[in-house]
């Protein structure tokens, strides 16, 4: 036997070892025949993902955190350049002292004006008491003259001394509504004013919200995955910094077969093992159920298994128990999801729940 073929049957005899072994493993992990009121799913470990986003454009000042670092709700992760936002809220401020200014300068029109009235009004009523004291005249006037107690001409002057009164009295009426038509008009420039004041406050609050929200913060607890982007950097209204994954809402979607998929409920019990811990069974709830079948994805079940028609299933692990082991979820883990489908049927031995301690 030549070196050439003794190669080949050490390799042989290595790869049937392996094989024994691959298939001694399988044995061992391999689940015992479920109870007829137990399914099961395949299915991948899920989390909320939830990105930290610039609201309007701008250049990133700096980033807090780190990939991997455990956030807190309403935690600041970074801080956006607020230099031009100063500067507008300054033009802001200094707008309001202008129209501010405006506004008193528009009641002190309204208060001149209304004393403009009153001095009018005291006109109109001296020139009544005038063209009165007028009429008297000429009705005695003209009764003399009538008479031939005074000449005539006394008579007519009197008419022309009452017809200006009557003309005086007529100008100061003019006068009044000129004056009040004035008052409207700086009433209505107090409320433009006015108006003009609420307008530059609220683009006031608008400047500060745009600050406030300057400082980016986590909108729930989570661990960073990525920063998507670096201080310095200029990102649009909207544009992604950080991307966060809310490790307290996690959940493994799988896929039952449409004969199994209508006997489950939402809260229905799910027990979890995955492949990569096998020796510990997680707790879950059913919390979504699909309206619509659909056909398994490549990823999930095997080529003939892909023809059958199947329905998505979420299991939800419970908040509380995330928390308690918050360092060491892991999203993306692939696994068993096992389903009671018959509330009294008892788990199996080993898929009772195992959660380490």
């Amino acid at each position: 036997m030549n070196a050439a073929n003794r190669i080949w049957i050490r390799r042989g005899g290595i790869a049937a070892v392996l094989a024994i072994v691959v298939f001694g493993a399988w044995l061992l992990l391999k689940p015992a025949d479920l109870p007829a009121g137990i399914a099961s799913g395949n299915g991948r470990i899920e989390a909320v993902e939830t990105d930290v986003s610039a609201k309007s454009p701008g250049r990133i000042k700096d980033i807090l955190v780190d990939e991997g670092d455990f956030v807190k709700a309403g935690q600041v992760v970074a801080h956006m350049d607020i230099d031009v936002l100063t500067a507008q809220k300054a033009e802001a401020n200094a707008q309001l002292a202008q129209a501010r200014n405006a506004v008193q300068t528009a009641r002190s029109q309204v208060a001149q004006q209304e004393s403009n009235r009153a001095a009018a009004l005291a006109t109109v009523r001296q020139r009544e008491a005038e063209l009165i004291a007028a009429r008297k005249r000429l009705t005695r006037s003209t009764t003399l003259a009538r008479e031939g107690a005074t000449a005539v001409q006394e008579r007519d002057d009197d008419q022309a001394q009452y017809e200006g009164s009557a003309a005086a009295v007529e100008a100061a009426r003019a006068q009044v509504s000129a004056i009040e038509a004035a008052i409207g008009t700086a009433r209505s420039q107090v409320i433009g004013a006015q108006a003009n004041v609420d307008a530059v406050l609220a683009t006031i609050q608008r400047i500060e919200a745009d600050i406030r929200d300057s400082d980016l913060k986590a909108p729930a607890a989570g661990r960073v995955q990525y920063r998507v982007a670096q201080p310095g950097e200029v990102v649009a209204g909207g544009g992604r910094v950080l991307n966060l994954v809310n490790l307290t809402d996690v959940f493994m979607t799988f896929f039952l077969p449409e004969t199994v998929a209508g006997k489950v409920a939402m809260g229905t019990d799910v027990h979890i093992v995955l492949d990569a811990a096998p020796a510990y069974v997680i707790p879950a709830k059913v919390s979504f159920v699909a309206d619509v079948a659909q056909f398994t994805p490549k990823t999930v079940e095997t080529e003939s298994e892909r023809q059958k028609l199947m329905f998505r299933v979420k299991a939800r692990i419970a908040p509380a128990l995330l928390q308690k082991y918050i360092a060491h979820v892991k999203t993306g883990l692939p696994g068993m999801a096992y389903v009671r489908i018959d509330p009294k049927t008892a788990w199996p031995a080993h898929l009772t729940v195992n959660v380490p301690q």
